[in-house]
């Protein structure tokens, strides 16, 4: 009986459904009608000799329609104001009336605001009185179950009867009492009161009731099987969907919650999956062509929310996972998104905003991050199950992630979908990659053989041809939206290749071999071959019609595609070629673009070389020896460093050259900076190889080592500042003195301590002078003088001073350990402590240097030398009196403060002598210093 009268109700409302859409469909149109009469009547001028007062009560007086009512309304509301108020003055001396225009103001009275009586009278009864007529024909229910009046077959037909009159009872109000068929509601509050219509809370309180009463009969009393339930509750959640075409989006989202909750509440011992998703599509189709045909994007929202949650927990919790049922159901999703929401017609009448901005807020906004986000999530949980239900789940997942990527390349506003297809596909396989890490490197059980290893043919192609799926997409996109969407374009132009190249060599580095792998090899060869035709054809077609130019002067998606071609080509050639062969054809790939200028003007061309450059940094720094360690030779600077690192080193530099006049200043210093930065590693490894008897490890360098670093740190910032005086360059000025600042770091923290002789105890060698503290110590000061005079006047002054006391200081410890040296042989650590002829002679020494640093600082006229002479005569004077007094015996006491004393009588003289003019005016300072 239920069934029957259920059945009945459903043709009911589809026969209202069609009658009230041809009336609303008259309706519109006579609507359309009255406006344009109304336009017409509003631009033939009233009579200047009837007021407005009278105008206006004219036209209240005669008869109109209800329709027509609300028609002059609208269109009161859209039309500007033009009709002004006039203020009626009389002049006290003349006694005329003086009309001044006015304010504009509304020829019909203004709609009132709702405010706390309209709300307490007229919103709130309405919803406390649906929940209550709910609670009351519950109660009632539970009354006549206490009571022992009724059944149970008896109180669930009362129950649906009761749903039944309710209704019918929203219908007839909707039909009689709405506000639409009350002009003075309407015209007082206008749609103040939408939330409140009593139509919709009496049909909402129905389809409650029926809702119950069917999930009673099925769940409590047994009086109906779970099909019966399933088919009687997914007929009252669509009949309570079409309904809301008449009272509203709330009661489509009761709909809504009362299909996606249907197949929860209704038990089955064999659940059918195949079933729960057709039934979760068709109310996702029923509601959104419900939203779309009334604009919602809530109700939308909540739809894609809810079919993606029961996927996910489908996924998640089968213990049979079939993935086609839900795979499809979200591909039906997506798709449906595409054709319900076209971005040709829908928001061409909300305000947009220009630019990036205007783009990632487009509408429709909820259901565009909806429905990419809820369709992501179900479909790497499937990709989590792959290890255990086969490669079936893994295609399912990635044409989940496809059909996301096909909706951001079909419709302009759809920018999410793009990029959370793009996030996905990423992701998806590194889940992939960590799900089978356990299971990649088997182990042999006891006394067993090793097991064969894991191949992986599904997930390589499977990921190809995803990365293949977003590179044709790019493709169509930027054919149908390029000129149109010039942001949108952009995001294609990079995820098109960037997605492809990133799945490829996650792919190739942990399912593919490693040693040669021709499958992406050729995959690689192939899209970069693709790309670099797509970029031709988009810098042709900006050639042909330069005004869908994305920018003056940079094509942006045409030079993304030319970085994405350099990108397959080097995965091409990581596939098919290993080792120093890999390191020197990326660079030789990189040249090779650059090559390409005199072929084609694109801007894009010279960074790839810039790009080849870091990847054989990064290379490099995962493998120094570039063939293995057990590979490299041990004959110094004649092995595999030096082509592996050499030649990229040249070819940059090369690079470099030829963009020295290069109007992109941006490149050419990248070059330079990187060109420069390749010849000095190149040449510190060949030292380092070297140094350590053809081994390239870790190991703490000798103070040796360290000065030949230094060396060549203190002379790379002489060529640079060389090479910025001929060419001048950012990269050039303050590279040179980041290489001196760097070296005088090295200085004070391992020359001088970590790496001393006197604290590490090193021993110095057996020559005389051409020894240790040589290398470490004085060729290095000799070439910070050097660096020094030659930035006289071409550095900043602070810098040529560190320079210089770079210089001083090791100058001067070279004298110190010499001294020592002199007196206590080879080993000159501090543990021996000091003999008295070793202290005198330190006085001797300092003395004589900073008599020696005074003469070369006058006759450089340096005050910089000056100051450091005065600093290490200050030393002495403070070691004589200090040390020598207490520890000194004998003549040596006398001799040390003798010498002092001459010493410092003499530099006086000569302070007096030589530093004072004849005339008595005082001798330049460094500020007067003339330059070179």
């Amino acid at each position: 009986m239920i069934v029957f009268l259920l059945l009945i109700l459903v043709i009911v409302m589809i026969g209202l459904h069609s009658r009230t859409a041809n009336r609303v469909g008259a309706l519109e149109r006579e609507l359309e009608a009255v406006k344009a009469d109304l336009a017409k009547r509003q631009a033939a001028a009233l009579p200047a000799a009837i007021p407005a007062e009278a105008a206006a009560e004219a036209m209240k007086d005669e008869p109109v329609s209800p329709v027509e009512l609300a028609a002059r309304e609208a269109a009161e509301e859209e039309a500007a104001p033009e009709t002004q108020a006039a203020v009626v003055s009389e002049d006290a001396g003349t006694g005329h009336e003086t009309v001044i225009p006015g304010p504009a103001v509304p020829t019909t009275r203004a709609k009132g605001r709702e405010n706390l009586e309209s709300y307490l009278g007229a919103r709130w009864p309405v919803w406390v009185g649906g929940v209550a007529l709910a609670f009351g024909g519950i109660f009632l229910v539970r009354y006549s179950i206490e009571a022992g009046l009724l059944g149970p077959g008896a109180r669930l037909t009362l129950a649906a009867i009761f749903g039944l009159i309710l209704l019918a009872a929203g219908e007839i109000v909707r039909r009689r009492f709405s506000p639409w068929a009350m002009p003075q509601i309407s015209e007082r509050y206008g749609n103040a009161l939408s939330g409140a219509m009593i139509p919709g809370v009496l049909t909402a309180a129905g389809a409650v009731t029926l809702l119950g009463a069917i999930y009673a009969a099925h769940a409590i009393y047994g009086f109906i099987g779970p099909a019966s339930a399933f088919i009687l509750l997914a007929l009252v959640s669509f009949a309570t969907i079409a309904l809301s075409l008449l009272h509203g989006q709330a009661l489509a989202g009761l709909g809504l919650l009362a299909s996606l909750a249907t197949p929860a509440l209704v038990a089955s011992e064999e659940p059918n999956a195949n079933a729960l998703f057709v039934f979760l599509g068709l109310a996702w189709v029923a509601v959104n062509a419900a939203s779309r045909f009334r604009r919602w994007t809530t109700v939308p929202m909540l739809a894609n929310i809810g079919v993606g949650l029961w996927a996910i927990v489908y996924a998640a919790g089968a213990e049979t996972f079939d993935p086609m049922p839900p795979a499809l159901a979200l591909i039906v999703m997506i798709a449906g998104t595409g054709f319900f929401w076209p971005g040709a017609r829908y928001g061409t009448d909300l305000p947009t905003k220009p630019g990036w901005r205007g783009l990632l807020t487009r509408p429709p906004l909820k259901i565009t991050l909806s429905v990419a986000i809820m369709a992501l999530l179900p479909a790497l949980v499937m990709i989590l199950r792959q290890t255990e239900e086969g490669g079936i789940v893994l295609f399912a997942a990635a044409a989940v992630i496809a059909t996301v990527a096909a909706l951001g390349a079909s419709r302009p506003w759809a920018v999410w979908p793009a990029l959370i297809a793009a996030a996905g596909a990423v992701f998806g396989i590194a889940i992939t990659a960590l799900s089978w890490l356990d299971y990649s490197v088997p182990i042999p059980a006891d006394g067993q053989p090793a097991p064969a290893p894991l191949t992986f043919g599904n997930e390589i192609t499977v990921y190809l041809l995803l990365g293949a799926v977003f590179a044709f997409l790019g493709f169509v996109f930027l054919r149908r939206f390029r000129k149109s969407e010039p942001e949108f374009s952009i995001v294609w132009a990079f995820l098109m290749p960037a997605v492809p190249a990133t799945l490829a060599f996650v792919s190739f580095l942990n399912f593919g071999n490693l040693g040669r792998d021709w499958t992406h090899g050729l995959y690689g060869l192939g899209l970069g071959l693709a790309l670099l035709a797509g970029a031709e054809w988009l810098f042709r077609r900006s050639e042909e019609a330069p005004e869908e130019r994305i920018a003056p002067l940079i094509d942006w998606p045409a030079n993304l595609l030319v970085a994405g071609s350099f990108a397959g080509f080097t995965l091409s050639l990581h596939a098919l070629t290993n080792g120093i062969v890999t390191t020197i054809l990326v660079s030789v790939l990189g040249f090779a673009y650059v090559l390409a200028m005199r072929l084609k003007p694109w801007p894009a061309l010279p960074w790839m070389m810039a790009a080849a450059t870091l990847i054989v940094f990064g290379r490099i720094a995962w493998e120094p020896t570039l063939i293995g360690p057990n590979s490299l030779g041990t004959t110094p600077f004649l092995n595999a460093l030096l082509p592996g690192y050499g030649i990229p080193t040249l070819l940059a530099a090369a690079t470099a050259y030829m963009l020295k006049d290069s109007p992109d200043f941006r490149i050419r210093n990248v070059m330079q900076a990187l060109a420069s930065l390749a010849g000095l590693m190149t040449v510190a490894v060949l030292v380092r190889h070297a140094m350590n008897g053809g081994v390239l490890d870790s190991r703490v360098p000798t103070l040796g080592e360290q000065s030949i670093y230094t060396l060549l740190a203190v002379g790379f910032s002489g060529v640079l500042m060389t090479l910025d005086l001929k060419s001048p360059s950012p990269v050039f000025r303050f590279g040179s003195m980041i290489a001196g600042v760097i070296a005088t770091v090295n200085v004070l923290s391992l020359h001088v301590f970590a790496l001393n002789p006197y604290f590490s105890g090193e021993n110095t060698g057996p020559w005389p002078f051409f020894n240790l503290l040589l290398l470490g110590y004085l060729l290095p000061a000799l070439a910070y003088g050097l660096v020094a005079w030659y930035a006289r006047g071409r550095r900043p002054q602070p810098y040529v001073v560190m320079l210089a006391l770079a210089g001083a200081v090791l100058g001067f410890l070279w004298a110190t350990l010499s001294v020592r040296r002199f007196w206590q042989g080879e080993n000159i650590a501090d543990w021996k402590g000091f003999l008295q002829g070793e202290t005198y002679t330190y006085s001797v020494v300092w003395l004589l240097i900073g008599v020696a640093l005074l003469a070369l600082g006058s006759r450089l006229d340096a005050r910089s030398l000056r100051l450091a002479s005065a600093g290490l005569v200050l030393i002495a004077v403070a070691k004589v009196f200090l040390i020598d007094m207490s520890n000194l015996e004998g003549i040596l006491r006398a001799l040390s403060f003798i010498g002092l004393g001459a010493v410092l009588i003499g530099i006086g003289l000569f302070y007096q002598r030589i530093l004072v003019k004849k005339d008595g005016e005082p001798a330049p300072t460094d500020s007067q210093e003339s330059t070179p």
